[in-house]
């Protein structure tokens, strides 16, 4: 994914609209903050998810974060690959560590979302 067509959360994730499915993940930011990931737990496919709730948790050597969308819909697909190869997130999370696409029920909620340099200032300011 560009960085710079994807709309960011301050919970540091990353939304990449393709048609009526957003791709999501963590942002460089959120992986270098957790260091080496040892674990992705991921929600089904089908689940219904509500922005601002928890879909899963990533395990680093150093915490268990938890997950969280900034956007409802339904997970249409998950990133099975990251279930034996969770340092895909460390090493790419912008491409092959993302986490889980999602058919939006409510588009609007994106425009509460970052662009790239406004996440660029949030995370420059702490």
């Amino acid at each position: 994914m560009d960085p710079e067509s994807c709309q960011y959360s301050k919970e540091h994730e990353w939304f990449y609209l393709e048609d009526d499915t957003c791709v999501m993940g963590i942002t460089e930011f959120a992986q270098d903050e957790l260091g080496e990931v040892v674990f992705v737990e991921l929600p089904e496919v089908g689940t219904e998810v509500e922005a601002g709730n928890e879909i899963g948790t990533i395990e680093s050597v150093k915490a268990v974060s938890e997950v969280f969308t900034a956007i409802s819909g339904v997970v249409v697909e998950v990133n099975e690959l990251l279930k034996d190869m969770p340092e895909k997130i460390n090493e790419d999370p912008l491409g092959e560590g993302w986490l889980a696409k999602i058919k939006l029920s409510a588009p609007s909620e994106l425009d509460q979302l970052m662009d790239a340099k406004q996440y660029a200032e949030f995370t420059a300011h702490g």
